[in-house]
């Protein structure tokens, strides 16, 4: 009889459904698992905006915490939630066929706004979406949202605001997508959105074998090129860096961006290369951002303390 894998989670819907997944995953392959929900940090405090709080590790580390301490024996996580450099003790088990990438823009009445030079009230937490909406559209005002997905759809409906930006996947997955909502294909994702990450103790073999079954090769790899190019960047919570590597016939296409807060400055990046020789793409592209003024940036973001 194999032992029963306990599963961490935060306690929203969405990472309960994260959760789940990998629960059936495991029960499919014969294995017990039971769900253990761990508060956050990040769902404790829902004022602070992301930015503010250093987002990096913000919805993972009291998970991290809970199995360093032996009382879980996994934990799963949104993978763009998760810092680059894994915990001391803690390895990537299995990332999960990746589900869909894109932002969607949630609106409450019309899409006008988007097409006159009207001050239009758009809410967001994201540093990312901030500055790339702004990119676009320099004369809307951005609002600070946070809380769960029900919390923000909520608000977004309890506030004058002409619409909020959120995750197409994280909607999708519980059934709460709007029917007023369009995808923002011109908006780059945080790197690895989409995409659900397991993560054990090291060494802890038993567990490894049995998450190695859901793991999703293509999307391990979008991914690690997705993250090599945020940690290559130094990308922290208030630098919006996005990127995004998607698998096509036997190419790997990638493209990734850095902005300043404000939108005004944007630095973009786009290179491709077989499937076997694509796996300096990530970080190829973060060395042309950083050449090109992306360091000055970077150094400047980092000396006014954002």
């Amino acid at each position: 009889m194999n032992q029963t894998i306990r599963i961490g989670t935060r306690e929203s819907q969405l990472a309960l459904w994260q959760a789940r997944q990998v629960a059936d995953h495991l029960v499919r392959n014969g294995y017990e698992a039971e769900l253990v929900p761990v508060k956050s940090e990040g769902d404790l405090d829902l004022k602070t905006p992301l930015y503010e709080m250093g987002v990096q590790g913000i919805f993972t580390r009291s998970l991290d915490a809970a199995l360093l301490a032996n009382k879980i024996d996994i934990a799963v996580h949104s993978m763009k939630d998760v810092p680059t450099r894994l915990p001391v003790g803690i390895a990537q088990a299995a990332v999960l066929e990746r589900g869909p990438v894109n932002d969607l823009l949630v609106y409450k009445q019309d899409l006008n706004f988007l097409d006159n030079d009207a001050a239009a009230h758009i809410a967001t937490s994201s540093m990312r979406r901030k500055a790339q909406w702004l990119n676009r559209y320099p004369q809307h005002q951005i609002h600070n949202l946070r809380g769960n997905v029900n919390t923000r759809l909520r608000k977004l409906q309890e506030e004058n605001w002409n619409g909020a930006i959120f995750a197409q996947a994280g909607l999708e997955r519980i059934g709460l997508r709007p029917e007023k909502t369009i995808v923002l294909d011109w908006m780059l994702p945080a790197p690895a959105q989409g995409a659900i990450i397991v993560v054990c103790r090291e060494g802890d073999d038993s567990v490894l074998t049995a998450s190695s079954r859901m793991n999703d090769e293509k999307t391990v790899l979008c991914t690690k090129l997705e993250r090599d190019f945020l940690r290559r960047l130094m990308g922290g919570c208030s630098t919006p860096i996005s990127a995004l590597a998607q698998i096509k016939d036997d190419l790997v296409y990638f493209k990734g961006s850095l902005l300043s807060p404000d939108g005004r400055l944007k630095y973009e990046s786009e290179k491709s290369a077989s499937y076997d020789n694509a796996l300096q793409l990530g970080i190829n592209c973060a060395e042309e951002i950083l050449s090109a003024g992306g360091d000055k940036l970077i150094k400047n973001l980092q000396n006014a303390g954002q």
